[in-house]
Parts: structure tokens; C-alpha cells; sequence
């Protein structure tokens, strides 16, 4: 065999050989130049293809020239035994040793170090090696095929073409370019290859080699068990499908159970609407992962809504009727929903929205979405400590599932953190139920069926209430509702318009919307995808007008958004897949079919309800609060303005709802709060004026949207600061036009959308 070209070059005579330079070279930083417009030089990070979001530092370091000798030529059949062959570019390191050095030398060749975060690239790369560590086999960053190079050697064909060249692994792709798979660095001792498109690393999947030649093997980031686009199998679709709803059975049970009482309606009206919800929420999620952002996220009755719609329900012209409060009331949500719904849809769908969205950065979606949990605190114990022997277990055990048990794994799941809500709510019902049986709650010479206001006794009216919320015969639902039982549009009436509730639901949905910004970005992180550009998060805030109009239509009395623990659900079962929400939605709209499934639900004790409640509202603030993980937690300016919001927002409603001593002679103590609108200190002309602004004023999440909002537009700060940098793609997903592949809409609905170029 002939010697390699290299060995036949006589050697360099030059007395003085020239030195490489530092590794890695240096980065001049960026200097305006005045030679040319300064609005058309792209920025620091762009040019160098920095990226801090994900840690990716192959654009940086990896596509400059290196320093390391070409591998010497070997002969034919030395090269063909795979174990023994030879990797170009073969570093063995400690993953954390690594990210510590590469920041150093970043530090010491750009002078930039932690101002640009790469401080936690190597941070999130050791919790992404620690938190699924790799196979001990050859891995393959991929972005949308998997390919495997057999193990035992030999070349990697695909379309009959070569599979090597001088030394790099070739890979032809669709429209005939080559992508080349670069060796790269050994992790936990093997050989791993990264695939290099123009110097962009994807970060969608990895490929594994098998342990055989032809097996193949995909490896996720983040411990991903299946993908957006892929499909788990029919058994894995069934169980992943069923689980992400229950896990989430607070948010879609029980707000009925707060609502409908307070509108005056009946058990068998508490029914109807929880069947109605399940048959909303089953057709917005379906709605959602075709035309939406297309993320796997469960679309429902969000709670940003219900602030709103109690300060509707307990309006001065509601409190004296008498017949047909519920359906007067439930009328009035719809035509506020529907007008407020109206409005959501054309933000998205005119490309408002993407103009709005680059005016939200989590500084605002951070305080608002807490808000939205922290305005229930005047609501959720007092009505939880109404029956303690049952409340209190209930929460002992949800805290006791999701953090003293939650690494617990049975079957390869962690049973006791996903289904912490329905298996808490099993066990305590049941043990409500002995104690109904046993005459825990049987008190001589008082009746649950009496109304309050016929009991002259305060000792008796007291206990009246107490068996109300505790026992597990109270409610006559499962007694009237129906086997068989459609939800249907208009089944309360025909909704009734009125302006000063429709602007209180046009803000309810502002709200909603920057709930679901977050709730995008986040989700698209989690399934390691790229955020989503500001055309696809309008197309998702359009959908969810549309579905917030089909809810106003069939009644359930609020809007439909994305549901905010859909986040820790993705994070908790590791499951991305679009069909497994779509088989959960189809069995959703089955079970509202059934009555008394609803009948069932409706049936839950009020006090237990209100446990559940304080749970899932306390998770709402923290994951509103977790948002700020995406900014610069430490700076004064973010500090500042996230705990004026979050103060103001409890102290402004404070002082309106002061506004109705008369209510707490008519009202509940835990629905004074949401009466505010009617009596508020705001008087002018015109009534409805008064009405509207004394509700708004009287909201906690509005005022903490508006605070959060005006503050972090005003206040200066860099884009890193306000976590724009994290929710805004440096790397040009434009280019890569694979990397939003699951975010693009079936084939055949395209169409539809092209006039829509903001859309996405």
C-alpha cells in the first residue's frame, strides 16, 4: 500500500516553526464599527454563534480551525477491524472537569466570562450528564432520522452511497448537500461522534449504537421517554394518556365544585358542568396539537378565569334573585367569555400578538402567573379548616407522595409523585366515608336538607354546615343526574352581552394569554425544542380565543387556556408525546357522555375539594416563580420589580374589597374578596365605568399583570437580564428549518394558514 502523501513531504527547514495559538483561539469582542449603518451588524452572540441558552458550545469552539495532526492512512485491513480503528480528534475527560475548563479559557481569551452566562453551560451540562448519563456505547447527535453505524465496523452506507471521507463520517442528505459527523470528545470513556450542519449542534435527540450491528437506539436529553412527534406504541399510549389527566384532576374536577354553589345552582347542575368541562377540555387539547403551538400541552378551564368570574357571580344585581339564579349567572359568564374570547382571537390570529409577545419576558410571566395562585388564599384553608379531620390528611398525604416519596419508582414510574392528587383523594374519601358510616358527623335534632336560613339555632346552623362539607351522602347528585347525557351549545339559555362583564373578560384573557407564553416556553425546553417563534405563539393565543368560544358557547362558565401544571406533569413523567394527550382527549369527551361520571365527581365533600385545592394553588405560584430561573435571579432591578408586584398586587384589591362592609351580611366570608365591583371607592357618571373599574382594580392578577408589565418595559436592563436571551433563539432556527418541524402544521392544513405569513 502507498505511504500517505503527508510522509513524502521533505521536512520544514524553517529554524524558527511558527507557535499555534491558543486553544481555544481568541474572540476579538465586538466593536461597533462607523464605516457602515450600525443597525445592520448583527450582534455578538450571532456572529460567534454563542449560544447561552442551551450550553452548546460546538458553533464556538468546534468549527475553528484546531491544531491536531491529520491521522495517519492504515492499511486496508487494519481499517476494517471496527474495535481497533482509529477516531480523529479522540480527548478523554471528566464531562465535569470539562465544562469548568472550557469556561476558564473562555474567561481568559474573551474577557467576557460570566456577563454572557456561559458560567451555567457547564453547570447544565453536568446536570444533563448526571441527570441521564449515557450508554456505554457510540453516540450520534441526529435531528430528525436515526442511523446507526454497526459496531463491529466497516462503513455506514444510507441511499448506497459511501460512508466515509478523509476520515469524516459522510451522510447524504435529502436535497443532496452532505452533513459531516464530526468526532468529537469521549464521554464516560467511548467514543462519541457530534453531527455538524453549518456548525449548528442539534440538540433534539441522540443516537446510539447497539450493542449488534443493525440495532438502534435512541438517546434523549433530559431523559425524554418519547418525543413530540413520535409514537410510544398502543400500551405506553394508553397509560401515558390516562395519567397526564389525572395528575392534573384538580384543575379539571374541581373548580365546578367552587363555582356552581356560589351561583346558587343544584348538585345535578355541579354534575352537568364537570361534564361539560371534560368534554371542553378533551376538544380544545385536540384542537390545540393540530392547529396550535402543536406542544403537549392540555388545554382546560384555566384558573386565570375564575378570579374573574367570581367577581361577575357576586355582583349586587345577582344577590337577591331567587329563581334561576344559576342559569341568569351562567348566561352572563357566557357573554363575557365569548366577548373576552372574541378579543384573544383576533390578537392572534392579526399578528398583534407578535408584536405583544416581545413585550412579555418572564419578569412578567413570573409575578403574574404566581398571582393567579396566591389570589385563592382567602379561600382555600378557610374552607379546607371547615372539616380538618379530613382536610389535613389529605394535604399531609399529597406532601408526603410528591416529596418524601417522589423518587419512589414502581414499573419504571414514579406512581406516588404522578398520581399524587387522585390516589391522596382516594384514600381520605374513603376514610370520609367510614366516618360518615359511623356517625361521626350525625348530630341530634339538625338536618343537612334544611336550608341555612330556616335554622333558628347558631349552634345547629353551624353543624349544618359542618356535615355539608364533610360528609359523603350530602350531595344528591348521583340521584339525578342521567346515565346518558351529551353536553350541548346554549343548554343554560342564550347568552346574555353586557360591556362592563366583557372588559372585565377581555383582561381575564390578557392574563391567560401570558400564562400560556410561559407555559410555551417552558414545555419547549423541557422536550428539548426550540422556543417557539413569536408566529407560532400567536397561532396558539388565536386557537385558544377560538376554544375559550366554544366554552362560552356550551357553558361551563370560563375560558379555556393552557393549564399551568402541564409543565411539571412534561417534567415528572418525561413524556412528550402528542398522541398519548390526544387518546386521553378522546376518552375525556367519552366519560362527559356519561352523567354520572360527573355525578361522581360532584359527589367529592367540599372540604376535600379545598384541600386539593390549596395544593394545586400553591404549585401554580411556584411555578409562576420558577419562570425567573430564565433571567438573572441576582440582579436589583429583577428583584425589585417581581416583589413590588407581588406586594402591591395582595395590598391595591385590599383596599378595594375594604370598600363593602354591607356584603359580609350577605356574602360568605371567603366570597367578601369578589364583591368589590358593586361597592368599590371609585364613582363617576357612569355606572358601568364604576362597575368595570373597581373590578378590575379588585382582581389581584390583573394589577400584577399591569404592575409587572409597565415596570419591566420602563425599567432599563439588558436582554440577558430579562431572560429575552433564553426565550429568543440565537442560533437562527430560520436557517434550520428542521429544527421546527414539530411545530409546523399538517400538510394538508397549511394551506389555510398561508395569507397568515405572521403565524408561523
Amino acid at each position: 500500500m502507498q505511504p500517505s502523501s503527508s510522509s513524502n513531504q521533505p521536512p520544514s527547514r524553517n529554524p524558527k516553526p511558527e507557535k499555534p495559538g491558543p486553544w481555544p483561539p481568541r474572540i476579538e469582542p465586538f466593536v461597533p464599527r462607523t464605516d457602515h449603518n450600525p443597525t445592520e451588524l448583527k450582534s455578538w452572540a450571532k456572529r460567534t454563534g454563542f449560544n447561552p441558552n442551551s450550553g452548546d458550545i460546538s458553533r464556538t469552539f468546534h468549527d475553528q480551525p484546531t491544531t491536531s495532526a491529520a491521522p495517519t492512512s492504515k492499511p486496508d485491513d487494519q481499517a476494517a477491524k471496527g474495535p481497533e480503528r482509529e477516531r480523529p480528534n479522540r480527548v478523554s475527560f471528566n464531562p465535569a472537569r470539562l465544562g469548568r475548563r472550557l469556561r476558564e479559557r473562555w474567561e481568559e481569551s474573551t474577557g467576557v466570562g460570566k456577563s454572557v452566562g456561559f458560567s451555567d453551560a457547564s453547570e447544565d451540562l453536568e446536570r444533563g450528564l448526571d441527570r441521564a448519563p449515557l450508554p456505554d456505547r457510540a453516540v450520534h447527535p441526529h435531528p430528525d432520522r436515526v442511523e446507526i453505524e454497526p459496531a463491529g465496523g466497516g462503513e455506514r452506507r444510507r441511499n448506497g452511497g459511501p460512508a466515509r471521507e478523509n476520515g469524516n463520517h459522510v451522510r447524504g442528505d435529502g436535497d443532496g448537500g452532505m452533513k459531516k459527523e464530526l468526532d468529537g470528545v469521549d464521554l464516560h470513556g467511548k467514543g462519541v461522534e457530534r453531527e455538524m450542519d453549518s456548525g449548528v449542534l442539534s440538540d433534539s435527540q441522540w443516537e446510539v449504537e447497539g450493542e449488534e450491528p443493525g440495532e438502534t437506539e435512541v438517546y434523549r436529553p433530559g431523559g425524554l421517554k418519547c418525543g413530540v412527534t413520535e409514537n410510544p406504541g398502543w400500551v405506553p399510549l394508553i397509560l401515558y394518556g390516562v395519567q397526564h389527566y389525572l395528575s392534573m384532576a384538580g384543575s379539571l374536577v374541581f373548580i365546578p365544585l367552587i363555582m356552581v354553589p356560589a351561583m346558587g345552582g343544584s348538585d345535578k347542575d355541579t354534575a352537568t358542568v364537570i361534564s361539560t368541562m371534560l368534554l371542553i377540555t378533551g376538544i380544545s387539547t385536540i384542537l390545540h396539537t393540530f392547529f396550535g403551538t402543536r406542544l403537549p400541552l392540555v388545554q382546560g378551564s384555566s384558573f386565570a378565569y375564575l378570579a374573574p368570574a367570581l367577581v361577575i357571580i357576586n355582583s349586587d344585581e345577582f344577590r337577591n334573585l331567587s329563581q334561576n339564579k344559576f342559569k341568569h349567572i351562567m348566561r352572563e359568564l357566557q357573554g363575557a367569555v365569548i366577548i373576552g374570547s372574541i378579543f384573544q382571537t383576533i390578537l392572534g390570529y392579526s399578528g398583534l400578538m407578535s408584536l405583544l409577545v416581545r413585550l412579555i419576558n418572564p419578569v412578567v410571566v413570573a409575578p403574574t402567573v404566581a398571582v393567579i395562585g396566591l389570589a385563592f388564599f382567602s379561600y382555600g384553608f378557610p374552607q379546607a379548616g371547615s372539616c380538618i379531620e379530613i382536610s389535613v390528611p389529605l394535604i399531609v398525604l399529597v406532601l408526603l407522595f410528591t416529596l418524601y416519596m417522589r423518587r419512589i419508582s414502581l414499573f419504571g414510574n414514579r406512581l406516588f409523585l404522578v398520581y399524587a392528587i387522585p390516589l391522596s383523594v382516594g384514600i381520605v374519601w374513603a376514610y370520609a366515608f367510614f366516618l360518615t358510616a359511623g356517625g361521626a358527623y350525625n348530630y341530634k335534632g339538625c338536618n343537612s336538607n334544611i336550608p341555612s336560613s330556616n335554622i333558628l339555632l347558631d349552634s345547629c346552623r353551624r353543624k349544618v354546615e359542618t356535615m355539608r362539607r364533610c360528609r359523603t351522602d350530602v350531595s344528591n347528585a348521583w340521584n339525578t343526574a342521567d346515565w346518558v347525557r351529551i353536553p350541548y351549545p346554549f343548554q343554560w339559555g342564550p347568552p346574555t352581552f353586557h360591556f362592563k362583564t366583557g372588559i372585565i373578560m377581555v383582561f381575564a384573557s390578557l392574563v391567560a394569554s401570558v400564562d400560556s407564553v410561559g407555559s410555551y416556553h417552558a414545555t419547549a425546553l423541557l422536550v428539548n425544542l426550540r422556543p417557539p417563534t413569536h408566529g407560532i405563539v400567536s397561532r396558539g393565543i388565536g386557537l385558544e380565543g377560538v376554544t375559550s368560544i366554544i366554552a362560552g358557547l356550551w357553558g361551563t362558565g370560563l375560558g379555556s387556556s393552557t393549564l399551568t401544571e402541564n409543565v411539571l406533569t412534561v417534567s415528572t413523567t418525561k413524556m412528550a408525546s402528542r398522541r398519548a394527550l390526544q387518546f386521553g382527549a378522546i376518552l375525556l369527551i367519552l366519560f362527559s357522555f356519561f352523567g354520572k361520571i360527573g355525578a361522581l365527581l360532584a359527589s367529592v365533600p367540599l372540604a376535600l375539594a379545598a384541600a386539593v385545592l390549596c395544593f394545586t394553588w400553591a404549585l401554580v405560584v411556584a411555578l409562576g416563580l420558577s419562570t425567573l430561573r430564565y433571567t438573572q435571579t441576582a440582579s436589583s432591578r429583577n428583584v425589585i420589580i417581581v416583589g413590588f408586584t407581588l406586594f402591591i398586587s395582595l395590598s391595591v384589591p385590599a383596599f378595594f374589597q375594604g370598600y363593602s362592609p354591607n356584603t359580609s351580611l350577605i356574602l360568605p366570608s371567603y366570597l367578601i374578596p369578589y364583591s368589590a365591583a358593586s361597592s368599590g371607592p371609585v364613582h363617576t357618571s357612569i355606572s358601568g365605568l364604576n362597575y368595570t373599574l373597581n373590578a378590575l382594580l379588585s382582581i389581584n392578577v390583573v394589577v400584577a399583570f399591569l404592575v409587572a408589565f409597565i415596570l419591566d418595559n420602563t425599567v432599563p436592563g439588558t436582554k440577558q437580564e430579562r431572560g429575552v436571551y433564553i426565550w429568543s433563539d440565537l442560533r437562527r432556527p430560520d436557517i434550520d428549518p428542521a429544527s421546527l418541524e414539530p411545530y409546523k402544521l399538517p400538510q394538508k392544513i397549511c394551506c389555510w394558514f398561508r395569507c397568515l405569513k405572521c403565524l408561523g
